[in-house]
């Protein structure tokens, strides 16, 4: 009986095609380029492997070949008649994620790893920020995620893969002591594993270690293939860390040879939340606007995310459309969230909504209007989606707000109630 780098038992005789699959799974796991690759040297090895045609549909649609994902989906159906029950689960669960059934995914994972813990490709993707979980738009889901994770750590030891998810999980509520060895440990065992990569580097702003940061980011990118999913938003790290070091030509670089480059090849909705979120920052400590790059994003956000449904892509919309000045598109964005929120189908709520009109009433200098959107709401941001660091852009947002309203009494007590750790926010004013 063949089985995969976990120990599961795969229903194919042949061991190429089991290496094969390995390989590819490997790396979906690590964030690097070639998986669908790997997994037709499985197919070839074995048309009948189910697994291999299931792992090959999450490379397309991680990929955006969405025509393609449906028609290896349809083939590992077809060829589910003989699998384990481990197996028929297993791509159960992508048939769930492949048609947008994001509840039942969830709820399948949940049922599919108390049964089989160290399957750790349906595990992937519940177990990170942008995951199922990470991005559900309940409240508590930051906490959520480690009660998730917490009682499968026995079942991973000092996993390389695990270890890293695990302890991104535990910096993003606070556990910084905790997350520490889990993190230096996976990238230890495996250094080109660009999910090790993320998670050090979320460490290193929960903890304030900008310039370790930087020459962690510096040292380790030129491992990474520009073709990963992850090579812009590692490099957008690596802006961040430059911007708070008051260095916005190297982040401008970043941004214009990486995260916002014409051949970016992560998520769509990365780029943009990426760029935008970059662009914003750099205003509100104080540098100057660039209204073509914003220009160019409001083209990009238009073509490629036409209608909200995805709240970490939906308020980078909004933003972009702030900064653009162009309040019409985004009350007419709002609308659109707003309808989704009636009939039940967008679980953030309402705070998408009230944060996109804050950004507008902060664009058009009512500064007060700001204050009073986002105040009420801080205490459920993290049901925008995205990790601290990305939410993180909300806080600098009152900030600024306070500041140039001359409130400097509240934003003295919103930086004492910050939590402690992080990076500072890189707004301008705060020397006042």
């Amino acid at each position: 009986m063949l089985t995969d780098r976990y120990g599961l038992a795969v229903s194919t005789t042949v061991a190429t095609a089991r290496d094969a699959y390995i390989e590819g799974v490997d790396l979906l796991l690590t964030v690097y380029p070639g998986a669908a690759s790997s997994f037709d040297r499985a197919i070839a090895a074995d048309p009948g492997f189910a697994l291999a045609h299931i792992g090959k549909a999450r490379a397309l649609q991680l990929a955006g070949n969405l025509a393609a994902m449906r028609e290896s989906l349809a083939t590992a159906l077809s060829l589910s008649d003989g699998v384990s029950e481990r197996e028929l689960s297993h791509i159960d669960v992508f048939r769930h994620l492949f048609s947008g059934q994001a509840v039942a995914a969830l709820a399948a994972i949940r049922v599919h790893v108390g049964t089989w813990p160290r399957d750790a490709l349906v595990l992937s993707l519940a177990a990170n920020q942008g995951g199922l979980i990470g991005m559900s738009g309940l409240p508590g889901r930051e906490q959520g995620l480690v009660d998730f994770l917490d009682p499968l750590a026995p079942h991973y030891g000092e996993d390389w893969w695990f270890e890293a998810h695990y302890g991104m999980a535990l910096s993003e509520i606070g556990q910084h002591d905790a997350a520490r060895p889990k993190i230096e440990r996976s990238l230890a065992q495996v250094r080109r594993n660009a999910y090790g990569a993320h998670a050090f580097a979320h460490l290193c702003y929960e903890t304030g270690e900008r310039d370790s940061g930087i020459a962690f980011m510096r040292d380790w990118l030129p491992l990474y293939d520009r073709g990963g999913g992850l090579f812009g938003h590692l490099n957008w790290h690596l802006g961040l860390f430059e911007l708070h070091a008051g260095n916005l030509e190297a982040g401008l670089r970043l941004y214009n040879d990486a995260f916002c480059a014409d051949d970016h090849r992560g998520a769509v909705h990365q780029k943009l939340s990426d760029s935008s979120s970059f662009l914003w920052r750099s205003e509100l400590a104080g540098h100057p606007r660039d209204p073509a790059r914003w220009a160019k994003l409001v083209e990009y956000a238009r073509e490629k995310i036409p209608r909200p449904g995805f709240s970490l892509a939906d308020w980078h919309v909004a933003l972009a459309y702030a900064a653009a000045g162009d309040e019409a598109a985004l009350e007419g964005w709002v609308r659109a969230i707003e309808e989704l929120i009636s009939g039940g189908r967008y679980p953030s709520g309402s705070t998408i909504p009230v944060v996109a009109r804050a950004f507008a009433a902060f664009q058009r200098g009512d500064h007060a209007a700001a204050i009073d959107l986002i105040v009420p709401m801080l205490p459920e941001r993290e049901r925008m989606g995205g990790s601290r660091a990305q939410v993180d852009l909300v806080e600098a947002t009152l900030l600024r707000a306070y500041l140039n309203a001359g409130r400097v009494a509240e934003a003295q007590r919103l930086l004492a109630d910050r939590r402690p750790g992080p990076a500072s926010l890189p707004v301008t004013g705060l020397e006042t």
